[in-house]
């Protein structure tokens, strides 16, 4: 193989809305490069069905957006980054639609010009404050980042590419603090290991759906940059809150295909096989109750009953808005022989959204010089043990920024030592794939089982003593083969699963998104108290 060094003034890890945005910004400081692991719209983001939780309503304030947020967090968001976040997302929103992004608007004559932004509720939240296009807001967002990316003459995006390691300075033996320059990177289209040196590297390869079984995540979402980050020795933390969406679509022909909250918002309600509506014993906000109590509800239900899944019931609210506002659900479930204005729809919880991640600071900022973290990689305060609803894409956008006038702020860094090309050693192709495809089988069963909506000590241990044993397994098999991206990927969800157990393990109670029958109720001792773990170099 042919190795090659690109150097550049800033790194891109991911193609979403955070990595986007920060690019766009971050280009003009210097010249950028976005390596994105399929084509450059493929991302959680393109997948977001919600929208963007912004207070742009004179009903709103940013008081009640903060306070929505740290209930749904159940007492572990750092307040004052919720309070920068929530302030910050306005300008933030008028940015992005100063960048072509349409929001659907409805009419409304007493405003100037006849129309205003038709903002939506979802659970948790006290105000309609959910600014969306129809029901395919992240898809809006991704085309729209994605032409002025196309009009920015400073930033390339390389398709196809996938991380395999960041570069430091401590990893080159070279003396003084550690710090990030750059990374490995792999061209899956030649097989070619390449070099990217930057001034300035940024985390945004989104979450860790992929470690789960069931998920809404697309394929690529398995965990790369909290797996890299912690490899270089940054801290992670609270990886044990993973959110799991109370309503993904039940179908043996469909994958994962998501229905958003905002049909819940929209007058929705959960029912049993036999049309019973259930939510009203487990919460008062009964079907727009926080995700996690929903999708315990959910699964609660289903073990009582023995059933595979409960129905989501919008049939009482006109056909004609229903097909208006959610597009992209009503045609997709019709394709599935599922008419949402008539029938119901049969849901089950799935995994969502990773609020965990790489410990940053509301800048993006680890403790790494030279690596920035945005979007669902990071773990900036804001979600605490569990995200308040729409939440992910306003953090995405606020911290894309800022990390963005941190690192531009500091452009004139020297560039440091030249990173020396991959060494493959004596790996050879591997000749049983089928070797690879069972072990990424078996982690994500194995995380399914033991570490889902509902847990046990005894459950998290037996996954932990299963996963270390799969770990060294994959290692050797890492070492003696020549690095692809179906091996890169199945080291990295086997990392952040191993990261997963850690931290839940580390929590003796229940709180927000992490619920176990041992320690059923919270502990105030565990208040403010993050769950963190740092790989000593």
């Amino acid at each position: 193989m042919d190795e090659a060094t690109s150097s550049f003034d800033y790194l891109v890890l991911g193609s979403g809305i955070a990595g986007l945005f920060c690019a766009l910004k971050l280009a003009a400081h210097g010249r950028v490069a976005i390596v994105t692991k399929k084509s450059s719209a493929e991302s959680n983001t393109n997948h977001a069905q919600g929208g963007i939780a912004s207070v742009t309503s004179r009903e709103d304030s940013f008081e009640l957006h903060v306070r929505d947020t740290l209930v749904a967090g159940a007492g572990l968001c750092q307040e004052t980054v919720v309070r920068q976040i929530v302030e910050d997302g306005p300008a933030r929103i008028e940015e992005l639609m100063a960048l072509g992004m349409q929001f659907s608007e409805r009419p409304n004559p007493a405003v100037a010009g006849g129309r205003e932004l038709d903002l939506g509720r979802e659970g948790g939240h006290s105000k309609r404050r959910i600014l969306h296009a129809k029901d395919v807001t992240g898809r809006e967002i991704e085309r729209a980042l994605l032409m002025a990316a196309g009009r920015t003459p400073n930033l390339r995006i390389f398709e196809n590419h996938i991380a395999i390691d960041l570069v430091t300075t401590q990893k080159l033996g070279i003396s003084g603090p550690n710090r990030c320059l750059g990374a490995y990177v792999l061209d899956k289209d030649t097989r070619a290991v390449r070099v990217f040196a930057a001034r300035s590297t940024v985390l945004a390869t989104g979450g860790c759906g992929k470690v789960y079984l069931y998920t809404t995540n697309p394929d690529i979402a398995t965990g790369d940059g909290v797996a890299m980050a912690y490899r270089a020795g940054v801290p992670v933390a609270n990886l044990e809150f993973v959110q799991f969406h109370p309503t993904c679509l039940y179908h043996p022909k469909a994958k994962s295909f998501l229905i958003s909250e905002a049909v819940r918002g929209e007058g929705a309600v959960l029912r049993t096989h036999d049309g019973r509506e259930f939510m009203e014993s487990y919460h008062p906000l009964k079907s727009l109750a926080p995700r996690d109590v929903v999708a315990r509800a959910i699964d609660s239900e289903m073990k009582r009953s023995g059933s595979e899944h409960v129905y989501l019931d919008i049939t009482h609210r006109p056909a004609r808005f229903i097909m208006h506002r959610f597009p992209n659900i009503y045609r997709t479930c019709l394709e599935y022989g599922i008419d949402i204005t008539k029938e119901m729809i049969p849901v089950v919880p799935a995994a969502h959204y990773q609020c965990g991640g790489v410990v940053t600071t509301v800048d993006g900022e680890t403790d790494l010089a030279g690596l920035y973290a945005v979007g669902e990689v990071a773990c900036t305060g804001l979600h605490g043990a569990n995200r308040l609803a729409s939440n992910s894409l306003l953090e995405a956008l606020v911290c894309a920024h800022r990390a963005a006038q941190r690192a531009g702020s500091l452009s004139s860094d020297p560039r440091v030592a030249d990173i020396p090309p991959w060494q493959s050693g004596k790996a050879h192709d591997a000749d049983e794939l089928v070797v690879v495809a069972h072990l990424w089988d078996e982690i994500r069963r194995l995380m399914w089982d033991y570490v889902g909506i509902v847990r046990t000590t005894k459950r998290l241990q037996r996954a932990q003593k299963r996963i270390q044993n799969l770990q060294a397994e994959i290692q050797e098999y890492y070492w003696d083969f020549t690095v692809t991206s179906d091996l890169l990927e199945l080291r990295n969800i086997a990392t952040v699963a191993e990261l997963i157990v850690a931290c839940a393990i580390q929590r003796p109670e229940s709180r927000g998104l992490h619920y176990t029958l041992d320690y059923p109720e919270p502990n105030p001792l565990w208040a403010q108290r993050d769950t963190c773990v740092q790989r000593t170099l």
